[in-house]
């Protein structure tokens, strides 16, 4: 899988809003490069995190994964708790440092926001490709009921 392929499949997506950062958007610099998924019908970034993302560097903090190598991407997906512990065999909070984060093709607890519940996978491919879609469908279900359950409460 590419990052282009997985924008397309996530954009495809209804009421979702993708923002890929670039030099003179106003945006951080450190978020150039990567792209972020959020389930916004309105078009309007929502005050929540997103639900996906694609980084292709190295984060401080969060340098494991080893994401400076050429052709090197992440796509990090908040799937939930369920989906957590089908992939990994325990629940976020009992995350360890027991993968090596830089693996490739492999689904595992994301390294810094495993605890929360985040899965990720570094360069999806053969192994992956099919869990990924699931992974990120049921990530944009999540965020698709979590806005539709606020909307009714305000």
């Amino acid at each position: 899988m590419t990052t282009e392929e997985i924008i397309r499949f996530v954009g495809a997506l209804d009421g979702v809003l993708t923002l890929s950062p670039v030099p003179g958007d106003g945006s951080p610099e450190i978020s150039w490069g990567d792209t972020f998924f959020y389930y916004a019908p309105d078009g309007v970034v929502p005050k929540t995190q997103p639900f996906a993302t694609i980084v292709t560097k190295n984060y401080p903090g969060d340098e494991r994964s080893r994401l400076e190598r050429p052709d090197t991407f992440r796509v990090n997906i908040a799937a939930g708790k369920d989906a957590f512990r089908e992939w990994t065999g325990h629940a976020p909070r009992d995350t360890g440092d027991d993968i090596d984060p830089s693996v490739t093709d492999v689904v595992i607890a994301h390294p810094v926001y495993g605890t929360a519940g985040w899965l990720a996978v570094v360069n999806p491919g053969p192994r992956t490709g099919t869990a990924v879609r699931e992974l990120l469908r049921a990530a944009y279900d999540l965020a698709r009921s979590r806005y539709e359950r606020r909307s009714r409460d305000v």
